[in-house]
């Protein structure tokens, strides 16, 4: 298995950013695709970003595209979402994971991903 631990979430007015870090142990992550998700009070768990296991291929949320980049550091064994524009309703828990199966085409469902962080809280003001 491998341990992911995300960090970097707070509270920023809209139209600010924010940097969302998630740190991986127990193994390294270059072989596998990863995401990222949400999930806001009272809804369901929703794709937010994904990446190849090489980083060239990318896929985002239509709500998020063009103002949230995802983008790993596989020598640090991280990935990061660096969210820009940020607006009221991107407030949520955010979970990375990763897809354990290696060198597969990334998933946009939950269920594709077998590894989850705790989520790091990120609140938006407006």
């Amino acid at each position: 298995q491998v341990q992911l631990v995300e960090s970097g979430g707070g509270l920023v007015q809209a139209g600010g950013s924010l940097r969302l870090s998630c740190a991986a142990s127990g193994r390294t992550i270059s072989n596998y695709a990863m995401g990222w998700f949400r999930q806001a009070p009272g809804k369901e768990r929703e794709f937010v970003a994904a990446i190849s296991w090489s980083g060239g291929n990318t896929k985002y949320a239509d709500s998020v595209k063009d103002r949230f980049t995802i983008a790993r550091d596989n020598a640090k064994n991280t990935l990061y979402l660096q969210m820009n524009n940020l607006k009221p309703e991107d407030t949520a828990v955010y979970y990375c994971a990763a897809q354990l199966t290696p060198r597969v085409r990334f998933g946009v469902r939950p269920g594709e991903y077998d590894s989850w962080g705790q989520g790091t809280q990120v609140t938006v003001s407006s």
